[in-house]
């Protein structure tokens, strides 16, 4: 007897602390979003109510889908049916038409220009600081009011280490923003700064899908605006500008080139040392967004100095990737051993670890022009939708819960959790780019209405609680990019509604002495000294465009898209156009090297190093071809390595990879 009053006592307390944990997090016995105000959504336009009344009916789809999923012939996307109709935080009610009409089919221009302003000063206030207390280190502390380099004493700190490299990151990642507000004079001063005081010379390990989106990026970004008056800003030149820029880029992407060595996959490593490559005890899993994210950088760069290395490595990694996908699915996992191929992380979903890559398919395309590139993401959004999608079938109508994007493992489609992240924000955004508007509407709610009731995202959202999984907020852009662009394409002013709520909401919750600080917790409002880089490159450049109806980017006749770290980029006729094809016309190349590959002539390049020391460089000498007939010897601590006969950098790489397999590789950077 005494055992059982234990386990009810067990069982009582097991209630009262759920009781408590809901409590604590303001849920009722409705779904918790607590959000006013109603939907109804369609191509064309928003329909909004102010009602104060939360929905009374609990909707079970989306759990219902998460058991119906053990069937493996019901599909994810079919209407829910029940014994009673079934209300959702977008139902939407005949009544208050007028409420609606009244405070969201309108947006005063006044008011518009009111929230220019506040976002331009929610930049500047972060950007000044950031000059003032910071500069040079790569980040500002905007509580203690001083800057933040690479943990040294710490180098397993990885949430420091990973982004922060000793080479100004703000500054840099900062530096088309200066543009899009129209500051011209401080955006010369920057570059100036970036020119005079930024090497890539350092004793740092850092993430390459980091120093890829956020250095290489944004370096690329501003070179093409002050080089080229057709995009978007006009003749920006800078006086005696010899292409610095351009070249820190490339001397950046080639210090992170290790990475994609000695991997069997041809998937980079993640990390890689500045000046001594791939660290000895670096680790062999990576995760796909990471990996599979490289593309858009690696291949303007290439395009634009005419070497393409950097894009075929970088498109050799997401066709590895691509080809490691499940046969059943269609779905990639989000951490695969780049040594073996397998799939170390099962879960496949839009958030940490997949984002970018889907973003990068779509995106590639549209820069370069390559079909293989939307074949790929077609494909891979019409698994998402199969696989991941739950909810009622279509946006606007039916019964059910609307639709939700949930995390899954990538061979089975069932399930893994119960939470969503704040990157997968994003999503609605790239919809759009996608042309599928109406349910990127429906899908940029979901997001909103959880902003709406903490006034921020938090990092990871349980939905089938109803409440925060991981509680911190770092000033992430990914709901006010997918809002930009949901009002580009609808130009309905809910959107711009959204942009004032988000920014209203960071005023007040995340300013401080000296800029605007990580929320540690979103419910509690407490803080964490730090303000990333991205808050300058994305967050307040989303904001203020959303607000600057006449900003160049929406006036100018060339046509952009925005990369993952939202800088800008042109879409040109020049980056579809491949001048190392036509430049280099040799025969077809063999599938293997041939064994005796020293008495073969090379029509592209040699390629050196240090005997013995890890490969650490490699440069294609375009404008001198080099024919060298001599056999492979070790001379003075080099060696000379010849390749194959090739007509595409694709078979070089594989010549220097099959040597080096057989001991006979080595090279070191000159030429």
């Amino acid at each position: 007897m005494q055992w059982r009053s234990i386990v009810v006592g067990l069982l009582v307390l097991r209630v009262l602390l759920n009781c408590a944990v809901w409590l604590v997090f303001g849920l009722g016995p409705s779904w918790g979003f607590d959000f006013p105000i109603k939907f109804t959504f369609n191509l064309h336009k928003i329909q909004l109510l102010q009602d104060g009344d939360r929905a009374t009916v609990k909707t079970n789809a989306w759990l219902q889908h998460m058991y119906d999923n053990r069937n493996p012939q019901a599909k994810t996307c079919s209407k829910i049916s029940g014994n009673s109709p079934k209300k959702s935080y977008l139902s939407f009610f005949q009544e208050g038409r007028d409420d609606y009409d009244r405070k969201y089919s309108s947006f005063p221009d006044a008011l518009k220009v009111k929230m220019r302003g506040m976002a331009r000063d929610m930049f500047y206030f972060g950007y000044d600081n950031y000059m003032k207390f910071a500069f040079p280190e790569d980040e500002l502390n905007p509580i203690a009011c001083e800057g933040r380099g690479p943990d040294v004493l710490n180098p397993s700190n990885i949430n420091i280490n990973d982004v922060l490299g000793n080479y100004s990151l703000t500054l840099i990642d900062a530096l088309d923003t200066l543009l899009v507000l129209g500051n011209v004079t401080e955006f010369h001063r920057a570059v100036k700064l970036v020119i005079d005081t930024v090497s890539f010379d350092k004793d740092s390990t850092v993430q390459v899908f980091e120093a890829n989106i956020r250095i290489l990026g944004s370096l690329i970004s501003a070179h093409i605006l002050l080089t080229d008056p057709r995009h978007p800003f006009g003749d920006i030149a800078l006086k005696d500008y010899d292409n610095e820029l351009l070249h820190l880029a490339h001397d950046l992407a080639v210090r992170l080139l290790p990475a994609f060595e000695n991997t069997s996959t041809g998937i980079p490593y993640p990390r890689v040392n500045l000046k001594r490559g791939v660290p000895p005890d670096s680790i062999n899993e990576t995760c796909t967004a990471g990996a599979g994210s490289l593309l858009v950088e690696f291949g303007i760069l290439s395009r634009l100095i005419g070497d393409s290395t950097f894009e075929w490595v970088a498109r050799r990694a997401v066709k590895a990737l691509w080809n490691l996908r499940s046969n059943e699915t269609g779905l990639l996992g989000n951490v695969v051993n780049i040594q073996t191929g397998q799939w170390v992380g099962k879960q496949s979903g839009l958030g940490a670890g997949m984002d970018s890559f889907y973003e990068y398919l779509l995106k590639s395309y549209i820069l370069f022009g390559e079909k293989e590139d939307y074949r790929m993401f077609s494909a891979v959004y019409e698994s998402i939708q199969s696989h991941l999608r739950r909810g009622r079938e279509a946006c606007n109508e039916g019964d059910g819960d609307p639709p939700l994007y949930v995390n899954v493992n990538m061979f089975n489609g069932q399930i893994m959790n119960t939470w969503i992240d704040s990157l997968q924000a994003f999503f609605p955004g790239l919809q759009v780019l996608n042309g599928d508007v109406e349910n990127a509407i429906c899908l940029h709610a979901f997001y909103y209405a959880i902003w709406k009731r903490f006034g921020a995202l938090p990092e990871r959202y349980n939905w089938q609680l109803q409440a925060p999984d991981v509680l911190f907020y770092p000033l992430r852009p990914e709901l006010v990019e997918s809002t930009y662009l949901l009002y580009q394409a609808t130009k309905n002013p809910f959107y711009l509604h959204v942009g004032m709520d988000i920014l209203e909401s960071l005023e007040k919750n995340t300013k401080v002495r000296c800029g605007y600080a990580t929320l540690h917790h979103v419910v509690d409002k407490s803080k964490e000294d730090r303000m990333e880089s991205f808050f300058l490159s994305e967050t307040c450049k989303y904001l203020y465009l959303l607000f600057d109806e006449d900003n160049p980017l929406h006036k100018s006749e060339s046509k952009y898209i925005f990369t993952t770290e939202g800088h800008v980029v042109p879409i040109d006729q020049r980056f579809r156009e491949k001048s190392w094809e036509d430049q280099f016309p040799c025969e077809e190349p063999n599938k293997e090297p041939p064994a005796n590959i020293s008495n073969t002539k090379c029509c592209l390049t040699v390629i050196i190093r240090e005997a013995h020391a890890q490969m650490s460089f490699l440069d294609l000498f375009h404008e001198d071809v080099l024919l060298v007939e001599e056999e492979y010897n070790g001379c003075g601590g080099e060696v000379t390595v010849i390749t194959d006969t090739v007509e595409q950098v694709e078979t070089l790489m594989h010549s220097v990879l099959w040597l080096e397999r057989h001991g006979k590789t080595g090279y070191h950077r000159g030429g």
